[in-house]
């Protein structure tokens, strides 16, 4: 990101370009714009919530398995007050990522607006994935009071999240679509998906899917007990579905008749990659890799580039023009990373600040799609993600941590933080943890140990659990498929207040444990001064007390020095006599026997001065079950 700061000014200068380059949407659609305030200047560490917005605001508690709208309730963009974003902001909050916004398939009827109805066989769950996107000019009409208002009431909420200070980000799907792409508000001069696709052909560069040619699409056979709705009566819910021909589905899928468990409810975007991988569009050189935006945004101009590419330029650059200030790319590897530098200069021109967030699982990728690709950042999910939930299941020591920091330390700050997501398992959840206690020393670690943001999953704070049953999918991981209600930060929301005012106790003192810890993250600047562990050294000296379940490192800034340490067991750990490789005498410039320390987070461990001699630095300590200690240094003694 840093980098993307220090042309900011070049990219602004270089806006003249967009007339020029091939894809931009047509002159008229200017009269389309929406106006919207500035949106907000964010400052210090970003810190991204993720919001699922069709849960978020939902206060019924129904719950039924499979359950309609009508039964089981909706959040609504307007349930997103200004009083809930403030709550949000309390957390130290810089993004809010809301989850499930462009139109997707739904299986309830909106014909009366003009919305086809969906085939709840090509559909997952009740509610449809958000992720199955059928316009991309539209919002999803279950999240609005007056569905034919839908696009105001989001921009409503755009400009009601910038009036407290956060900035917006929202979904772009681009390797699939759902298998039904029909957009109504398409802007003048844009087109649909597959509009003008030669049928009659596998591939053709300027296709927008691949085709099965001489085979009808047929609906996959079911798994298990599996119905779709539950085995509930629906006139389309037939095992059919009229796709003539085929298309290849969203995960590469080439079979006329996709298998249950492949993305059978989507098809795959065609970018210019023929049959058999090779590339039809062209490819950056090497040295692109040391370029700068404004580099990529001129090698792509006036370049002929597939139509895919152009299409999904034109929903970015709608979407800003909405007031959006970022996306979050759902499994951005499945897409060849010309595309994205293609996209992302073209985005930075537009708005230098756009957050730019890419779902990429490949390690071997990671650079390729930063460097290459300009993306801002990627899921840290391979490494840090799952090295963190391995000790946090009792499988792996923490070493781990370490040994992931130490691999990344070239891109760390481009790699986003997370415990919790859509996907992934909740913590308290039997399947995870167990308890959201468990994610305390975990979460310190994920926030402190890096320049890079941090991502809260809304419920995380206070400890949802993850065990409703809802229907499609795995009760561990809170639907994104169907309608429900999320008990924990129900209670948290009471009933709009989002006050807390029905939540445990144990749910009041998580949250808080959050707010303080996200904040001391985003508004102190050491928090992106330089890292250090101390873990390696105190295994190798054998120091009293340290361990594996244990984890410290120092974060260090001109002005500030700071001792992190986190006790991953659920036991009461110490005494501990934490070492400090004999460097630090000089690097602290520690010319004094002791020194004062200061607590910034600690919520009641115990900890002594900082002690200098020639041969040793030290502080002797004990950590409460899954504590941690956050000291700053202070004055000398």
């Amino acid at each position: 990101m840093n980098d993307y700061k220090k042309i900011t000014l070049g990219l602004a200068a270089m806006a003249v370009l967009s007339l020029g380059i091939v894809g931009l949407v047509a002159c008229n659609q200017s009269s389309e714009r929406t106006e919207q305030p500035p949106a907000p200047v964010v400052q210090g560490k970003p810190v991204v919530y993720q919001m699922f917005t069709r849960l978020y605001g939902n206060t019924n508690t129904t719950n039924k398995p499979w359950g309609t709208l009508e039964e089981n309730g909706v959040g609504k963009f307007n349930d997103v007050t200004a009083t809930a974003l403030k709550s949000i902001k309390e957390l130290g909050v810089t993004h809010v990522w809301y989850t499930g916004v462009p139109h997707h398939a739904v299986i309830r009827d909106y014909t009366a607006y003009g919305i086809s109805n969906d085939d709840p066989d090509v559909v997952k769950g009740r509610a449809g994935s958000p992720y199955a996107v059928k316009d991309y000019y539209n919002v999803n009409p279950d999240l609005a009071v007056d569905p034919a208002q839908r696009l105001q009431e989001f921009e409503a909420l755009i400009a009601r999240t910038h009036a407290q200070g956060m900035r917006v980000i929202i979904d772009i799907v681009p390797n699939h679509v759902a298998r039904r792409y029909e957009s109504l508000s398409n802007p003048p001069g844009v087109e649909n998906f597959g509009a003008r696709d030669d049928v009659s052909v596998e591939y053709h560069r300027d296709n927008n899917f691949y085709y099965v040619v001489g085979e009808n699409f047929k609906v996959p056979e079911a798994q298990g007990n599996y119905r779709p709705l539950g085995g509930d009566a629906h006139p389309l819910s037939d095992g059919q579905f009229d796709e003539q021909p085929a298309k290849w589905t969203g995960n590469g899928s080439r079979l006329a008749q996709p298998k249950f468990d492949d993305w059978y409810e989507t098809v795959k975007i065609n970018y210019g990659v023929r049959p058999d991988g090779t590339k039809d569009f062209p490819e950056l050189p090497a040295d692109y890799a040391q370029k700068d935006l404004i580099a990529h945004a001129q090698f792509w101009q006036g370049k002929d580039v597939p139509d895919s590419w152009v299409k999904f330029r034109q929903i970015a650059e709608y979407w800003l023009d909405k007031g959006v200030d970022g996306f979050r790319y759902d499994m951005a590897e499945m897409v060849p990373v010309e595309f994205w530098s293609y996209l992302n200069s073209a985005i930075k021109q537009k708005n230098p600040q756009a957050f730019l967030l890419a779902e990429v699982y490949n390690p071997a990728e990671y650079r390729n799609y930063i460097q290459m690709g300009k993306m801002d950042y990627l899921y840290d999910k391979v490494e840090m993600y799952d090295g963190l939930k391995a000790i946090m299941q009792g499988k792996s020591g923490t070493e781990v941590i370490a040994q992931v920091q130490a691999g990344m330390s070239d891109i760390e700050a481009h790699m986003l933080h997370f415990l919790e997501n859509h996907d992934e398992q909740r913590i308290a959840s039997p399947e995870f943890a167990g308890s959201a206690e468990k994610a305390k020393p975990a979460m310190v670690v994920s926030t402190l140990i890096s320049r890079s943001p941090t991502m809260l999953y809304f419920g995380q704070d206070v400890g949802e659990a993850g065990a409703i049953d809802s229907g499609f999918g795995d009760p561990s991981r809170t639907t994104i498929f169907d309608y429900a209600g999320v008990p924990a930060h129900q209670r948290y929301m009471n009933g709009g207040k989002f006050d807390g005012g029905q939540s445990t106790p144990a749910e009041k003192a998580l949250r808080e444990f959050y707010r303080e810890l996200l904040n001391l993250s985003h508004e102190e600047v050491i928090a992106e001064g330089e890292y250090q562990e101390l873990h390696t050294h105190n295994i190798a000296k054998t120091s009293a007390g340290y361990n594996n379940q244990i984890f410290a490192f120092t974060r260090t800034s001109s002005a500030q020095q700071w001792i992190v340490v986190s006790n991953f067991s659920g036991e009461q750990t110490g005494p501990i006599r934490l070492s400090l490789p004999a460097t630090y005498r000089d690097s602290w410039n520690l010319i004094n026997p002791a020194y004062e320390l200061s607590a910034k987070l600690n919520h009641s461990s115990s900890f002594s001065k900082l002690i200098v001699t020639d041969t040793d630095v030290t502080l002797e300590l004990s950590l409460s079950p899954y504590d941690s200690l956050v000291l700053e240094m202070g004055s000398a003694n």
